[in-house]
């Protein structure tokens, strides 16, 4: 064949080539993001985790109270039977997490630092409002937002800066600076052993991982498959019409690494692999002090359960219902466990526990139930997306059966876990969270009134004195609500009450005037339905709705 010939048929292979991948180019971004982590992180099976060895005898003398922090992932207030709700007449009650509120302190009005994972995250790890040091956004593939506008048919469309999205940081190189002053940070230096278990979310290089951010020890979840989808062991349940979803599914996998060592599958179902971790830290350092954050993905999606769980609820006749009530039933199974391994090391009258979600339950599950009787959803700023379960018991100081009114948030528990121990809070930065302790311990001391903002982007929300307004940029409305009478949220009273509309107006401009910029720009916004889920018919010109910023 002649060199004109072949030259020709390269280029007519190229150009085949070239036709066959932009004909396909939505599957090949839609899949890209886990094809590359299977380049880069190549997986192997199960290594055995050999936790740091503790005393063999406890040191003499008064000891500091054990802390763990259990934040479970996208948890509806409605998901728990501990509030009055719950799923029990699905079969599915907590009376795990609901002991720990029977044992010690159920908040009524608990709240997340915000409506998204990385936000609220960086709250609880600080005690500060993340914007102060430029987290205002949760990190996301630059690959999601190119498949978005395609993977999202539904009005209002989302908004996408495309160029923006191209030239984004790496997912694992946006998060909390190391700069930051953790929880971990301080209790370390009080002599604590400092151990992270399962979900970060706050960055995933050297500086940012939890070994630099002041943890001994890091059992670090570096995907998002709970197993493998054609394991026997696992339950799936698909959301179709969820674009979230259809991203997941091919890109997730199983993998987690220890101290940021060599990638390995877990050989069990991710929230007991993880449950069985947790106590084996419990047993090893039974005679020091110790830290654990215990972060579990559950219930997020992909919606995956145990097939154990799943056939022990066969009452519910809906399939995706039945595999969320399993992924809850196993999360309660991790807080029996752990208190159970409290009990047996004697460690469980001086141990702070405090369970929480790090938002509400999302609206693109489809299941409308999660976050009853509040409105809203993850990603919104109404009461179903940053008002969740919080319980926390100290046998030690907290009385049994305590019921308090006022509200927290998630940035509490970094100066209530800091208050237990002793430790001196930060000097050179604000503190935002407030030490709880006081406010519990008989005889209890009167919490001060303070306001509580959350912040994404165009929408931002306040909350004070029984009054909250939420502020949104696109679509331009201001929601204002008199929670103490209405906390449902069903009546907006920004026109009838321009007096207290102004007030909380001028609290949200003087607390965010002269914060720093975000870390880095948003590349999408996506609508969030306020009263009905993905799955359910939606008429932008009657439903109510605001956009989530990346």
């Amino acid at each position: 064949m002649s060199w004109r010939k072949k030259m020709a048929w390269l280029a007519l292979a190229l150009l085949l080539v070239t036709g066959l991948a932009y004909a396909n180019r939505l599957l090949i971004l839609q899949h890209s993001l886990g094809w590359y982590t299977d380049w880069e992180n190549p997986r192997v099976a199960e290594q055995p985790v050999v936790w740091q060895p503790g005393p063999a005898q406890p040191a003499e003398g008064k000891r500091p109270p054990n802390i763990i922090v259990i934040m479970v992932d996208d948890l509806g207030i409605n998901d728990v039977t501990t509030h009055g709700g719950g799923h029990a007449s699905w079969g599915v009650s907590t009376p795990a997490i609901d002991s720990l509120g029977q044992a010690g302190v159920r908040f009524d009005n608990g709240y997340a630092g915000s409506a998204v994972c990385t936000v609220s995250r960086a709250a609880m790890m600080t005690g500060r409002y993340p914007w102060r040091f430029g987290v205002e956004y949760t990190p996301t593939p630059g690959a999601m937002a190119l498949v978005a506008g395609e993977l999202y048919p539904y009005q209002p469309p989302p908004f996408i800066d495309r160029p923006a999205a191209r030239s984004a940081k790496r997912f694992n190189e946006l998060g909390m600076p190391a700069s930051e002053h953790t929880m971990a940070e301080a209790l370390k230096a009080q002599g604590y052993h400092t151990v992270h278990v399962g979900k970060w979310h706050l960055g995933s290089t050297p500086e940012m991982r939890p070994n630099n951010q002041g943890f001994n020890e890091s059992l670090f979840m570096e995907s998002g498959l709970y197993l493998h989808e054609d394991d026997k062991r696992v339950v799936n349940s698909k959301q179709t019409f969820d674009p979230i979803d259809n991203f997941l599914w091919p890109n997730m996998r199983l993998a987690v690494s220890y101290n940021a060592g060599r990638w390995f599958e877990p050989n069990k179902y991710l929230t007991d692999y993880f449950t069985d971790q947790a106590v084996k830290v419990i047993e090893t350092n039974r005679n020091r002090p110790f830290f654990l954050y215990l972060a579990h993905w559950g219930v997020h999606t992909p919606l995956q359960a145990s097939r154990e769980d799943y056939d022990a609820l066969p009452q519910i006749a809906d399939h995706r219902r039945r595999v969320y009530g399993a992924m809850i039933r196993s999360l309660d199974r991790s807080v029996a466990r752990v208190l159970q391994s409290l009990r047996e090391q004697g460690l469980e009258k001086d141990t702070l526990i405090v369970f929480t979600s790090d938002n509400g339950a999302p609206g693109y599950i489809g299941i409308p139930e999660v976050n009853q009787p509040y409105r809203g959803w993850k990603l919104s700023f109404f009461e179903g997306g940053v008002r969740v379960p919080f319980v926390a018991q100290w046998p030690a100081r907290i009385p049994a059966g305590t019921r308090y009114a006022p509200p927290v948030s998630g940035m509490d528990i970094f100066s209530t876990a800091l208050g237990a121990a002793g430790a001196p809070a930060p000097t050179d930065r604000v503190v935002d969270g407030v030490n709880l302790i006081p406010h519990l311990a008989a005889p209890a001391q009167l919490q001060p009134e303070r306001p509580l903002f959350w912040r994404d982007g165009p929408m931002r929300a306040v909350q004070h004195q029984g009054w909250k307004l939420i502020a949104s940029d696109n679509p331009r409305k201001d929601w204002l609500f008199n929670l103490r009478a209405d906390p449902t949220e069903r009546n907006n009273l920004a026109q009838s009450q321009p007096a207290k509309l102004a007030q909380l107006q001028a609290l949200q401009q003087a607390h965010h005037s002269g914060m720093p910029q975000p870390l880095w720009k948003s590349f999408i916004q996506l609508p969030v339905f306020i009263d009905k889920t993905l799955d359910q018919r939606l008429d932008p010109a009657v439903d109510e709705y605001t956009y989530w910023s990346n």
